[in-house]
């Protein structure tokens, strides 16, 4: 049985809860918050002892895999801590801050010998699973551009003060673009080299970001773009368009995958999840039960989540000095 532990008793951590309890041989024997209350409402929905102290959870030794949904200024010392403790690491975006963080969280991952996997969770949404093996397959050839795009509310139920500050991890960019840069990122499969960007905030008096557009020039000198936007209000988007060798696929993790050509649409059949996002958590808890019970790979490692955070450092970098900057890892 893998014991896992929850770091972070939010509204993010109970997915992560949800998805422990309906992997095999997995169970959620604690649940960490700063205060107790918290805490231990979370264990009575959810299961687990509760904590107020993440070091005395990192102390119980039923404990084998924690999964960290704190906010995103703690993700660096949380999963410090956790792995020094001899925790495997199921860390959610963004892996931290700086792509300096991300280093320091890696080193620590190989000098413990524990997994550490970071929880971009388009790579196991099922309708991006789809889209990847269409590509793998090569029955459209490889994509040359793209375009990925994700615009939505920005002040929701869940949002916290953290969210509104660039000091704490916060901004539309860090907490749901990152989503359509990664998408992108991934299904494109390449290294991005520089990036071109404007980040405001927009629609709201804060001090991190609500808007952002990106363009991407990866090495091999491909290119594409994207758009994280936050509004005050508006109909939501949320979807990647690929244009390749021999076709084009659209993906929307509510309507599914379509492929284009002779200019048509064509809808891909078994390509939607009406609970996409639910069973993408409980995908990426079997993929972290299966690396650490047969010590294989995780599907997204540290080094790719330090080079989404590298994305995003150089496309801030990019909109405070008007100019394209190199992407450093």
């Amino acid at each position: 049985m893998l014991g896992v532990g929850i770091l972070g008793a939010g509204f993010f951590g109970a997915y992560h809860a949800r998805a422990v309890a309906s992997v095999p041989d997995t169970k959620v024997v604690a649940v960490c918050a700063d205060e107790m209350a918290l805490a231990e409402a979370f264990a009575r929905d959810h299961g687990g002892r509760p904590y107020c102290d993440h070091r005395a959870m990192l102390d119980d030794k039923s404990v084998d895999a924690v999964a960290i949904t704190a906010p995103h200024h703690l993700h660096c010392r949380l999963a410090l801590d956790a792995l020094q403790a001899g925790k495997h690491v199921l860390l959610e975006k963004p892996m931290a801050l700086s792509s300096a963080e991300c280093s320091r969280i890696i080193a620590a991952a190989a000098t413990s010998r524990r997994k550490l996997m970071v929880g971009q969770i388009m790579h196991f949404v099922w309708p991006c699973l789809v889209a990847r093996e269409i590509l793998v397959r090569g029955e459209l050839g490889r994509p040359v551009t793209g375009s990925s795009a994700l615009l939505k509310t920005w002040m929701e139920s869940n949002r916290r003060g953290w969210h509104l500050d660039p000091a704490t991890g916060g901004g539309m960019l860090m907490t749901a673009g990152i989503h359509a840069l990664d998408q992108l990122v991934w299904l494109m499969d390449g290294r991005v080299g520089s990036i071109s960007a404007a980040i405001s905030s927009s629609f709201h008096d804060q001090k991190a970001d609500d808007s952002a557009m990106m363009l991407l020039r990866f090495t091999d000198g491909r290119y594409g773009q994207v758009a994280s936007v936050g509004f005050r209000d508006g109909g939501g988007r949320f979807d990647i368009d690929l244009v390749c060798e021999n076709g084009t696929l659209r993906v929307d993790p509510e309507r599914g995958v379509a492929i284009g050509r002779g200019g048509q649409w064509t809808d891909v059949p078994n390509s939607r999840d009406p609970q996409w996002m639910q069973n993408a958590v409980i995908r990426e808890w079997q993929a972290m039960a299966a690396a650490i019970a047969q010590d294989t790979d995780v599907p997204v490692t540290g080094e790719y989540g330090r080079h989404i955070i590298a994305c995003i450092e150089a496309a801030m970098m990019s909109a405070r000095e008007g100019r394209d900057v190199k992407v450093l890892a």
